[in-house]
């Protein structure tokens, strides 16, 4: 965002800064300045001169010597030979005197420091100055059009320069007497990409009075509605279609002053029209567009999306391709503008039309944004559009250009307006709290101080209900904080003082979750597991190396839109591939008795496609080879639950079936019931899949489960007062009796007089018969009460012995 000082000055009349002032106060107050440049840079003691008198150089053909008038009388004329071909006597031209600067040459080179001018003798005729281009002052053709194409400048060639005053400041007459600043406009700031947006803020910031322009509309006593209708098909991408339609138009360059402004923010001057549209534009950050009305078939307006397929030219004479997603102007018959970007050719102005019909309308910012980069085309209208602008704006900007339209001549307005608004966007009630903005700034500003902070932004007040009226064009301010920004930006953040932080202590700890997964990785370190981290994301041949059966429901995977390469193309519903993966590369490269354990996530989708977000499930999973086996693995398990306080029934089940584990060393491991992970050895063709030689186990633990059996409340038991009983028990069983069917008959007979019991020996040999396995356990009972009696002892163990006979077991003699 561009805007010249002396523009912003029209509004606030009363603003006498520097320019460095100005951009360091503005960059304070929110409106951060860039930088700026002078137009006046490295142009000195340039006048207005006329020239009196003209004759031939008596020693070169080209070159001509003219009498300049510089001063306020024909006494004060300077003695100047030059080459031009446009000047005669009588015009009123830019002159550097001796000793003067300009920018640059005809080449467009503006050297540092520019060029100084110093009085000498071409062919021998003394030459005391020189008469500038306007290149030579440092602008271009393109933003002066009246300027010649090779030559002097010659101010008498416009009527805009009609009474200058010879020997005055041509850098003054040419309105180079200026700086341009440059924003960095934030797109939360939509006000601020306008002229009379900064000029709001750089009124508030220097505490001066904003002064708008005054704008009514002269009209004739016909009306719009019988030239013009609109209808818009969809609402939401345009809320809001403004026509009017402006009658016996008079195409032809637009004054001076304007052609000026729109030039010192690079705006190339064209017509009285098409310049009063950029100039409302910037004015009122509102982008117009004018049709002619002849081409605008049954004299109807449509705003609808355009057709996959479709083609369009616009006014660049380029042909574009469209989709469903575009928004499109339409006549009574076709497209005549892409809605926030570029009209057609086939309804352009053309010099002969005589009946304009005049747009101001609001489209969808992120639709306008969507559609500029598939048409690969970013214009100022679109650039001021994609930020979403305000709908009541552009009334507002139609009857400005209105305006400009009837005071320039350029048409006389028709009465009235086609105005499609059919929701209207109504100011924002923020409530106002004077001691919590305080609070939140560290300050102590008093109530009145920070109202009147938002009066000078044009922000109302309510008194009876405490709340601060926001107009709709400032669409940054929704709650309090928002608030305390703007009264902290124009109290000045300088004058904010450093204040500690209050509050009371507070006791952090990590959350319980944290907390589980914490005691995991404490276990698993402690005996000999080095953590590892996979991604997340693999290959869909892992289920293939894995043994997955096809219809299993591990298979159903989500598949990552923009994968790195079929070997990352979808979401992990197992770790074991990462694992496997792991051991694979510490094994080759000889890396003995590796353990390694991994906390990460697996991806669950509810349903395929994707509807919503899949379920995320943290697993603990150990791998190891070498040293230890399916019992060391088994028994590291336990000690994690133990410590996490799972210190219930844990069972096992060996029918798991679990496809990548060797099917008779492999179990589903539950807790009261509920399964909580597996473990076992890997399968043989699996280890040879991802090449481990050598046999390896695994364990896979669901975190999200053990947290919800998990607790760290354990209570303190004292030393027990009456002594133990132990009792052995020796037993002959069927090998495929597992000694947790022993163990849950223990605990089932013993009720509370059960300490403890430990599984001490088993025996596989000659002395059993075969099938058969020797299993011995030590029981100890104890009351907290009472010293126990050999009867109560014996009674427990015989209710024992009862419950092992009902499984074949029978008693070692």
């Amino acid at each position: 965002m561009k805007t010249p000082l002396s523009w912003i000055k029209e509004y606030v009349p009363d603003l006498e800064v520097t320019d460095k002032e100005y951009m360091d106060a503005m960059t304070l107050s929110g409106s951060k300045v860039e930088g700026f440049e002078r137009l006046d840079a490295n142009l000195e003691k340039i006048v207005v001169g006329k020239i009196l008198k003209i004759e031939r150089h008596p020693d070169a053909d080209k070159l001509i010597v003219c009498q300049v008038q510089v001063g306020s009388t024909a006494e004060e004329a300077v003695q100047i030979v030059t080459g031009a071909p446009n000047v005669k006597e009588g015009d009123v031209v830019p002159v550097v005197l001796d000793g003067g600067r300009v920018a640059g040459g005809h080449d467009g080179e503006k050297p540092a420091g520019g060029i100084k001018i110093k009085k000498g003798k071409l062919r021998g005729i003394e030459s005391h100055g020189m008469m500038c281009s306007i290149e030579e002052l440092g602008s271009t053709k393109e933003m002066y059009p009246d300027a010649p194409e090779s030559g002097i400048y010659i101010f008498s060639d416009n009527k805009e320069y009609d009474g200058i005053e010879i020997g005055s400041s041509a850098i003054k007459a040419l309105g180079f007497e200026d700086a341009v600043f440059e924003y960095e406009i934030t797109s939360n700031r939509v006000d601020c990409f306008s002229v009379l947006g900064i000029a709001r803020e750089a009124a508030a910031t220097f505490n001066k009075k904003y002064v708008p322009p005054v704008v009514t509309v002269k009209e004739t006593s016909e009306k719009a509605s019988d030239f013009i209708s609109v209808k818009v098909d969809d609402t939401k991408l345009c809320p809001r279609y403004i026509a009017k339609v402006i009658k016996n138009v008079k195409i032809g360059p637009s004054p001076a002053w304007m052609q000026k402004r729109l030039a010192a923010i690079g705006i190339r001057p064209i017509n009285n029209l098409v310049d009063i549209t950029n100039y409302v534009m910037e004015e009122y950050a509102q982008p117009m567009h004018a049709y002619d009305l002849e081409t605008i078939a049954k004299n109807e307006i449509v705003v609808k999306t355009a057709r996959d397929g479709e083609t369009f030219t616009t006014l660049d004479g380029i042909e574009r391709s469209l989709d469903s997603s575009i928004l499109m102007i339409h006549d009574g018959e076709k497209a005549v503008g892409i809605a926030g970007i570029m009209g057609g050719e086939n309804s352009k102005i053309k010099d002969e039309a005589t009946t304009v019909l005049l747009e101001a309308a609001c489209f969808d910012g992120t639709n306008i944004r969507i559609s500029s980069k598939k048409l690969g085309m970013r214009t100022d209208a679109s650039s001021k559009f994609e930020k979403g602008l305000d709908p009541n704006n552009a009334m507002e900007a139609m009857n400005r250009a209105c305006q400009l339209i009837t005071e320039l001549g350029a048409g006389e307005v028709v009465s009235g307006y086609v105005d499609e608004y059919p929701v209207v966007k109504k100011e924002n009630r923020v409530p106002f709290d004077a001691a919590k903005i305080n609070c939140l700034l560290g300050t102590d500003i008093e109530e009145a101080q920070m109202i009147e902070y938002f009066k000078r932004i044009d922000l109302g007040y309510d008194e009876a209900t405490k709340e601060v009226v926001v107009p709709t064009w400032r669409q940054d301010l929704y709650r309090l904080a928002d608030l305390a920004e703007e009264v902290a930006r124009f109290y000045g953040y300088a004058n904010i003082p450093s204040t500690l932080p209050t509050g009371e202590a507070t006791a952090g700890k990590l959350s319980f979750n944290l907390r589980i997964e914490n005691v995991a990785r404490n276990v698993a370190e402690q005996f000999g597991f080095n953590e590892a981290m996979t991604y997340s994301f693999e290959s869909p041949k892992v289920y293939d190396k894995l043994l997955i059966a096809k219809e299993d429901e591990l298979r159903k995977n989500i598949v990552i839109a923009n994968p790195l390469g079929e070997d990352y193309s979808i979401m992990r519903t197992t770790t074991l591939n990462g694992m496997l993966g792991s051991l694979s590369t510490n094994f080759n490269r000889r890396n003995k008795n590796v353990r390694l354990y991994e906390l990460g996530n697996v991806y669950i989708p509810k349903s395929l496609p994707l509807e919503e977000l899949p379920d995320e499930k943290t697993k603990l999973t150990l791998g190891m080879y070498g040293e230890g086996d399916f019992f060391d693995l088994k028994g590291i398990v336990e000690e994690l639950l133990e410590k996490v306080g799972m210190t219930k029934l844990i069972t096992y089940d060996p029918k798991a079936g679990i496809p990548y584990l060797h099917p008779g060393r492999q179990a589903n491991i539950y807790y009261e019931g509920t399964l909580v992970g597996y473990l076992g050895e890997v399968h043989p063709e699996v280890l040879d899949n991802y090449d481990i030689g050598d046999k390896a186990y695994v364990a896979v633990l669901d975190m999200d489960t053990i947290v919800s059996f998990a607790t760290f409340d354990v209570k303190y038991e004292g030393i027990a007062k009456y002594p133990a009983v132990t009792r052995d028990i020796s037993m002959v069983m069927s090998k495929e009796i597992m000694v947790g069917e022993v163990e849950e008959i223990i605990r089932k007979s013993s009720g509370k007089l059960l300490e403890s019991y430990h599984l001490f020996d088993i025996y596989e040999g000659t002395q059993i018969k075969e099938g058969h396995k020797s299993v011995a356990y030590s029981i100890s009972f104890r009351a907290k009460d009472r010293t126990l009696e050999d009867k109560d002892v014996t009674d427990i163990m015989t209710k024992i012995v009862n419950g092992l006979q009902k499984l074949g077991i029978e008693l070692r003699q």
